[in-house]
């Protein structure tokens, strides 16, 4: 398993999750919460700022892909959102951090259930519900690397790999 520390990112409407990894890759925390900044990319900035003094090895940003699947607006966003991420990475000149989008079914849903469970008042999930999804996918992601020995999910600016349909030879 690679070491280094990693951010996990819930990219939502609103909000954006971040979360960290232990160095070891071990253990997801949450970190903060970031207000989206469509006009003038606030939140990209401050997610930069957070991997250069974190020294993190990579992001994952959850992609919100639907039960079936297939990817809609909300994955359109989250892609546009980590491409953003790629090129802010390099003009601050730390481009040698990879970003990873990993399917990220259910993370915002399972992120409530949990503050429920744990006592929060639903009232206050709003707070800490980004935090907590970003926790969720990037555990997942971490989880996922030390069962299979691989990075998970996909790179960004790699081209997407396509699944032949059925009946076609590749």
């Amino acid at each position: 398993m690679r070491t280094g520390a990693r951010l996990g990112i819930d990219v939502g409407e609103a909000r954006v999750g971040v979360a960290t990894s232990d160095p070891s890759g071990l253990l997801a925390t949450p970190v903060e919460t970031v207000a989206r900044d469509l006009d003038h990319g606030a939140d990209v900035d401050r997610v930069v700022e957070l991997a250069r003094e974190m020294g993190v090895v990579e992001v994952v940003v959850g992609l919100p892909r639907s039960l079936d699947g297939s990817e809609g607006t909300a994955a359109d966003k989250a892609r546009a959102w980590a491409q953003g991420l790629r090129s802010a990475l390099r003009e601050a000149q730390i481009e040698n951090t990879p970003i990873r989008l990993v399917d990220e079914r259910l993370s915002t849903v399972d992120a409530h259930r949990g503050l429920r469970e744990s006592g929060v008042a639903g009232r206050d999930h709003r707070e800490v519900v980004d935090q907590a999804a970003a926790v969720l996918i990037l555990q997942t992601a971490l989880d996922t690397e030390r069962a299979t020995g691989r990075p998970p999910g996909e790179r960004v600016g790699r081209p997407r790999r396509r699944t032949p349909r059925k009946g076609t030879r590749t």
